[in-house]
């Protein structure tokens, strides 16, 4: 281009430039293309890995068909009765295994992720106690001048054991834990054997601020060969203790210790024995490795403590960690004793940043792919660890924990934000397609591009009803009686992720993180773990500001550090904003509020709720940051572009950040840019229908509709309100989603209809013939019907069929004609598809089973058909009550979620369930609609 003659260039400019004016005239506004990555993915559950080629062919087609886009295999506990079948984790015949999937993968256009450790946390029988996690134990002695201790320096570790749905003893228990032949029958989750532990350091500190490192001077057998000199000595004894955490869930060959996540060489070791078996496989096909969230500390005490933490602690912190070992533990003045748990807390941070998810990171990318990392529950910074992940992932419905993980993703960059989707959303089998999507959007209006089903066991063809399962719900499996309806909620899910995985985040507001505040504060454990429950540290603005529909992302001060400005715009690696907010808060570090200092002066608005942080954190040079800290905010008092107060509403306003008026009303929603202009992702969970003008803080020459569920699309009525509002006409029933393009110019779309339901409505009365096409135990036979109800209403044996039946009726053409007709099914139980004279009108997930049919397709007679799929439990209820076995499985076997559900035998039971109601229930009717005229 550079070497283009001059007047070549000019003429070449001249043509785009003429044919981008005529391109503005109308631009055609289409759906967005649909590929693997864009549908929904699943994890793959395998079942001690007893699979093979032909059942992983198999699963894979039918998930393939069902519009899954991609599939995570996460080997996991076994089947009973199945133990010859199960290949060994990681085995040479294993690896054979993941090879023909990736084959697979690749001819069915199935992308591949893959679980580190079968199970979770990251573990194994290769990882061997010096690298297994571990924590602190502690003695404190006392000695006068002249004394000498008379006990000796140890510390003998008591032993526990604790095991998934039984009872162990520790002499059941072989040491190390990789030499027990049982470990699937011993379903261990946490061991600890009796013995003395090594000491790590032995310091004494007298009432005269002395300090002496005795470490030197203790014997092999334990005794201190030390006389305490003039004075009130405490001497304090730091031993290593080992944590015991056990891989959960894990199958054949998974079994075993679970790392120390602050150490390079545990998690080399780990990450090693992959390489080592690996072989020649060919793992183009493999996209990601995934790592299921933190969870070693959901055991009796704390994973705490790493054998090098002392050199890392005085390498990070600059000062010896050794000398404050009193204030460590508490026994110190109480600033003393908050400052150095801060300065512990933020190592231990530092490690599991860079010893464990930079690594593994650096590790994937070595086998050319990518890490999935579920970083929350974890003591660390998480936006930190998200950060460093190439594809983020949250689950939960919590929407600060989601926004823990789509904010770093936002601000750093990534295109791909997951989600563990769908996990424990009711007890077994009675979750319903409705509420998946319900989760889903949840997911999808917090920033969430890619949705990652919680999931699907691999599961031989022939097995029996209902397969082989997870112990954790929603069961997203072929022998689910919903599955004949899955592929319209897959299709859904790759709609919306078409608009919103090309896209960036448009969020007005940066919202610190103070995590200082939180290492400050000692509280009963000496780590603090983010993300797997409220943080009290931002719950009420964060509360506040979604309330009223304010945008925003988190931000932790690593990434305050990548940020720049252009004038009043905030440029963050993933996108810009507007207005960095930082909440009340004690505590900040002199570099943060260096930088926000620096953005300010730039021409960035900085904006402090109530008042400006107190303090620095942390033990190192205080008095000397201090003081720097005090001089940097004395200098700050005429900058305009730093705000301080109480009314956060009113100062956003000065900086042109409004709410979306979106939230007045309920609904849920994600902005985002795209290359066309802003676009909404919007979702109606409230009980009611809304029909509306709504104003949005974004603006356009044009806007359209995009309905995901059944790909629909037509121009958005808008009006421009001012310079920076526009306002659009929603209309959205409960349970409903769309997605609203705006466009830099006008569009080739018709208006998207806007209906008008009349009072008149036509109820649909006759005989309904009744056939039951697919489920079991046994297909009943077809009946006729004049009044519509529960289908186990029917029959003993309709009272325990899980399946899909079909409902007939034939009606004539309503006499007076309307532009249009709703078809409202009523009540449905639980999910309809509806075909009319033949050919398929819509799938309805519910809550809302209506359908607008266009007057064109009646005819004057027709023939009405809804397909209507029930839930799993009806035939689980009679399978519980006459005690026929499909919960075989070893580890956690099988897990109910409420506690009434619990039997004698501690398993899932639904014996004491009554039937669910099951069918088309109706009533069904025809209203007459008409195209609504707006103001």
């Amino acid at each position: 281009m550079k070497k283009f003659h001059l007047l070549l260039f000019v003429a070449f400019a001249f043509l785009t430039q003429s044919c981008t004016t005529s391109k503005q005239k109308e631009t055609q506004a289409d759906w967005p293309e649909i590929t693997a990555q864009t549908k929904p993915w699943t994890r793959w559950w395998w079942h001690d890995s007893a699979v093979t080629p032909e059942g992983l062919t198999q699963n894979m087609e039918v998930c393939q068909k069902a519009g899954f886009g991609g599939l995570e295999i996460t080997p996991i506990y076994g089947v009973k009765g199945h133990e010859s079948e199960a290949l060994k984790f990681q085995s040479k015949e294993w690896m054979k295994a993941l090879e023909h999937t990736l084959k697979e993968g690749k001819r069915l256009d199935l992308g591949i992720d893959l679980a580190n450790a079968s199970g979770w946390p990251f573990g194994g029988p290769w990882i061997q106690a010096d690298n297994a996690c571990k924590n602190i134990q502690y003695k404190v002695y006392s000695l006068e001048g002249g004394q000498r201790l008379n006990e000796k320096i140890e510390f003998i570790q008591r032993p526990l054991v604790r095991a998934v749905g039984h009872r162990v003893d520790v002499s059941e228990v072989e040491f190390p834990v990789s030499s027990n032949s049982d470990l699937r029958e011993l379903a261990l989750d946490q061991v600890r054997f009796e013995k003395p532990l090594p000491l790590q350091t032995l310091m004494a500190y007298s009432d005269k601020n002395e300090i002496l490192d005795l470490t030197n001077k203790v014997e092999e057998d334990g005794t201190l060969n030390w006389t305490a000199p003039e004075g009130n000595w405490k001497i304090y004894a730091m031993f290593q203790g080992w944590h015991g955490k056990m891989v959960e869930r894990a199958g054949d060959g998974g079994e075993g210790n679970v790392i120390d996540h602050f150490s390079e060489e545990a998690t080399q070791t780990f990450l090693k024995d992959f390489d080592d078996n690996v072989g020649n496989i060919d793992l183009s096909g493999l996209r990601a490795f995934f790592n299921d969230s933190y969870e070693v500390d959901d055991a009796s005490g704390q994973a705490n403590w790493t054998p090098h933490f002392f050199e890392e602690f005085k390498t990070r912190r600059g000062y010896d960690l050794r000398n404050y070992l009193p204030a460590l533990f508490g026994n110190d003045t109480e600033e003393t004793n908050d400052r150095v748990l801060c300065d512990y807390r933020e190592t231990i941070s530092d490690l599991l940043l860079e010893k464990f998810t930079e690594v593994w990171a650096d590790w994937s990318e070595s086998h050319n792919a990518v890490i999935r990392n579920q970083a929350h529950g974890s003591p660390a910074n998480i936006l930190d660890l998200y950060a460093a992940s190439h594809i983020p992932e949250t689950e939960g419905t919590n929407p600060m924990r989601i926004k823990m993980a789509t904010s770093a993703g936002h601000v750093t960059g990534k295109p791909l934000i997951a989600c563990e989707a769908a996990t424990w959303l009711d007890e077994h089998f009675k979750a319903n397609l409705a509420d998946a999507k319900q989760n889903f959007d949840r997911y999808l209006s917090h920033g969430v591009n890619h949705i990652v089903y919680h999931g699907t066991p691999y599961s031989p063809v022939e097995s029996e009803w209902p397969g082989w399962m997870f112990y954790a719900a929603v069961h997203f499996a072929p022998t689910n009686s919903l599955w004949p309806d899955m592929k319209a909620l897959n299709d859904y899910v790759a709609n919306c992720q078409s608009f919103m995985q090309n896209s960036t985040p448009d969020n007005d507001i940066l919202l610190y993180f103070p995590i200082y505040d939180a290492w400050s504060e000692r509280g009963r454990e000496m780590l603090r773990h983010f993300g797997a429950s409220r943080e009290s540290l931002t719950q009420e603005i964060s509360v506040f500001l979604l309330s009223q529909g304010y945008t925003f992302d988190y931000i932790s001060d690593k990434q305050i550090q990548q940020l720049e400005n252009k004038g009043v715009t905030v440029i963050a690696p993933g996108a810009t904003y507007k207005t960095i907010l930082v909440p009340a808060c004690t505590f900040i570090p002199l570099k943060t509020m260096e930088k926000l200092v620096q953005l300010s002066q730039n021409g960035a608005t900085v904006i402090f709720e109530d008042q400006l942080p107190e303090s620095v954190p942390g033990m190192f040079d205080l008095e000397e940051r201090q003081q720097k800290y005090r001089d940097l905010l004395a200098t700050q008092t005429e900058n305009e572009r730093i705000m301080v107060g109480e009314n956060v509403e009113e100062m956003l306003a000065k900086v042109n950040v409004y709410p979306e008026a979106l939230a007045e009303s309920g609904l849920w929603f994600n902005r985002v840019n795209r290359e066309n202009g802003t676009c909404y992702f919007i979702s109606n969970w409230t009980n009611k229908t809304i029909d509306q003008w709504v104003n949005l803080q974004s603006l356009g020459k044009s806007a359209g509709w995009f309905n995901p569920m059944n790909r629909e699309k037509g121009k958005a009525n808008m009006k421009t309100e001012t310079e920076n509002q526009s306002k659009v006409y929603v209309q959205l029933k409960p349970g409903e989603s769309m997605i609203l393009q705006f466009y830099k110019t006008e569009i080739d779309l018709e208006e998207y209809p806007l209906l008008k339901p009349t009072d008149e409505k036509i109820e649909l009365e006759g005989e309904w013939v009744v056939n039951f096409e697919k489920g079991g135990p046994t297909l009943p036979a077809t009946f006729t019907t004049i009044a519509l109800n529960s289908w186990t209403e029917k029959s003993d044996e309709l009272k325990k069929f899980s399946g899909t039946a079909s409902y007939s009726i034939s009606f004539d053409k309503p006499e007076n004609e309307a532009d249009a007709y709703l078809l409202n099914l009523g009540e449905v139980h639980e999910s309809a598809a509806v075909y009319l004279n033949g050919e398929k009108v819509a799938t309805l997930l519910g809550p809302t089973y209506q359908v607008v049919i266009n007057t064109g397709k009646l005819k004057q007679t027709n023939q009405l058909e809804v397909k209507v799929s029930n839930l799993m439990a009806n035939r689980i209820i009679d399978m519980d009550r006459n005690g026929v076995v499909y919960k075989k499985f070893y580890n956690i076997n099988f897990a109910a979620h409420e506690r009434q559900n619990v039997g004698p035998d501690g398993l899932f039971t639904a014996a004491n369930w009554e039937p669910f109601k099951s069918g088309l229930i109706g009533p069904v009717s025809l209203i007459p609609v008409s195209s609504d005229d707006v103001d």
